[in-house]
């Protein structure tokens, strides 16, 4: 008998006895890249899963209608990037308050980061956080195990035990592993169960008390410079170790024009590799730290002129293959100490979606179909996801999105508000999240959680 690798990966079926709901999503447009689908066509969910996808599918007298009409409709949006603080710091966030900011911003899906307090780098932990969002969580919730135990890049965690309790990938995220004989044997180990591995791409001694690019702005701001070769070179030693053991590697944030180009050229040599950004890469620049704006202060830092038109491009072309949010929350107190001492790190499960239809798709930087690939079939891939797509079986796990929609960054569901971006107008927005079969969020509004069990 074929064992479990992770829970994850499983389709949960719908509990024995429980009445089968038939839902009809109707005359939307359809967006789902896997399947290389972008017209007007209805979906058919019954229970939790896709059952079809085709022109004019008649209701039966049991099946509810969603009307979706001017309304696009893609398999539910997957962010690959997410810190939802808890355990250990809920009072930046927590899997609730979390899972439903990604619920408002159309996202479905979440894997998240492993530094909470303590870290995530054992088996109760991962089921800590499973069955917090199992019970709280308004979207599907996967976590990320830690790669070495407490994120000190000493000594690996024991990644198999934590696969078979559910974690999705591996990663000390806000900590590069700069040991690399220690990396090279995460994928190795991690190699044998499929895992991917997620690297924060930094040289810790190059980065060492930076708080934002290192360059012109930073010496007349009398604030220390993190230089842009503290990223480039991890990105090439990863790059070089996934080449000698074979291993999945996703490279997390990119934010210069040399590691786009490293990936470009690792990607020809038909290397295991994905890679992300985030919006703030692709609309911000370092000028936007000017007034010491600590809503501005992340690691990366936000580059130059020419690195943003760079991730642009790598977007475009593909070198970059996933959008995701890097959400991190922190109070309001602390982003309001001295930049300095402020946190790293801005929220982005609300704006994610605006930003890239925005400033990608209506820019044309973009198509339409390019970008949703970004935030769904992509980030399944990367790490092995189910969902993403809508196939026949797949979960019914869908967002409606209103193109058209224009509306201002002022108010968030998140614990949190440090956002750069409070006062932009975005057009572009989810209209309704679907997890499971079950709408959990329509026009603005939380409804109900879904039956993740």
């Amino acid at each position: 008998m074929k064992s479990r690798v992770t829970w994850a990966r499983k389709e949960t079926p719908s509990p024995a006895g429980s009445p089968r709901r038939s839902l009809l999503i109707r005359g939307g447009h359809v967006v789902d890249p896997r399947n290389k689908l972008d017209e007007v066509l209805d979906v058919l969910i019954e229970g939790q899963h896709i059952q079809k996808v085709a022109r004019d599918i008649k209701p039966t007298k049991e099946t509810e209608v969603l009307n979706a009409a001017n309304l696009v409709v893609t398999p539910g949006l997957i962010d690959v990037h997410v810190h939802l603080r808890e355990p250990g710091q809920e009072e930046k966030e927590t899997i609730a308050t979390g899972t439903a900011a990604a619920a408002i911003g159309g996202f479905t899906t979440l894997a998240c980061m492993p530094n909470t307090i303590p870290p995530i780098d054992n088996v109760s932990q991962i089921q800590f956080v499973m069955m917090k969002a199992q019970s709280e969580g308004y979207v599907r919730v996967f976590p990320i195990g830690a790669i070495t135990r407490g994120q000190d890049g000493a000594e690996l965690t024991e990644i198999g035990a934590m696969v078979r309790a559910g974690c999705v990938a591996i990663s000390d995220d806000g900590k590069p592993v700069a040991n690399s004989k220690l990396f090279r044997r995460a994928l190795e180990y991690a190699k044998t169960f499929g895992l991917t591995v997620i690297d924060h791409c930094e040289d810790p001694e190059l980065a060492k008390g930076g708080v934002m690019n290192e360059g012109r702005l930073a010496a007349l701001l009398g604030l220390k410079g993190i230089p842009r070769q503290a990223e480039y070179i991890m990105v090439s030693r990863n790059i070089a170790l996934c080449e000698l053991t074979g291993g999945n590697l996703h490279l997390a944030h990119l934010s210069t024009k040399e590691s786009v180009a490293l990936v470009r050229d690792a990607k020809k040599r038909g290397l295991p590799i994905t890679a992300e950004t985030c919006p703030h890469y692709f609309t911000l620049t370092e000028d936007a730290v000017t007034g010491y704006n600590t809503n501005a202060k992340m690691n990366p830092p936000l580059r130059t002129e020419e690195d943003r038109e760079t991730i642009l491009a790598g977007l475009a072309d593909g070198t970059i293959d996933c959008i995701a949010s890097d959400h991190a929350p922190h109070t309001v107190a602390q982003k309001s100490r001295e930049f300095d001492f402020a946190p790293f790190g801005i929220i982005g499960l609300e704006t994610t979606l605006g930003l890239v239809l925005t400033h990608l798709v209506h820019k044309k930087v973009m198509s339409l179909s390019a970008a949703i690939a970004a935030l769904t079939d992509a980030p399944a891939r990367a790490l092995h996801l189910q969902g993403g797509h809508l196939s026949p079986g797949a979960p019914a796990d869908i967002t409606l999105i209103n193109l058209k929609g224009k509306h201002v960054v002022e108010t968030f569901t998140s614990k949190s508000r440090n956002s750069p971006f409070i006062g932009w107008t975005l057009q572009g927005k989810a209209e309704a999240t679907l997890v499971g079969g079950e709408i959990v969020m329509r026009a603005g509004r939380l409804l109900k959680k879904p039956d993740l069990h």
